[in-house]
């Protein structure tokens, strides 16, 4: 397994407004699903927080920190299909877990 190729805990998601794959939760819309996703500044269109990547102006779409339970890098190119939805335990942090 490529050291990319694992999910991870949300605390440790970059926000500089690099791309990420995410694992967003289940709910009442629909099972649980992987998304592509970045940490966007507040600004004209909605505020600080975790946007879909194919959000456009006048049509953002935001995820609130409990709706994505995980993240890992874009896999590297000629990867043959996109990683299924985390479905165990949250992630646990490895390195610099919480107090």
């Amino acid at each position: 397994m490529d050291e990319t190729d694992h999910w991870r805990n949300m605390a440790s998601a970059p926000r500089d407004g690099s791309r990420i794959l995410v694992t967003v939760r289940s709910s009442e819309q629909g099972p649980a699903e992987v998304d592509m996703a970045y940490w966007s500044r507040a600004d004209q269109f909605g505020e600080e927080g975790w946007r879909a990547s194919d959000s456009s102006p006048g049509r953002v779409v935001e995820y609130a920190e409990p709706e994505l339970r995980c993240w890992m890098p874009l896999p590297t190119a000629g990867r043959a299909s996109m990683p299924a939805p985390w479905e165990g335990d949250d992630v646990p942090l490895v390195d610099g877990e919480g107090i």
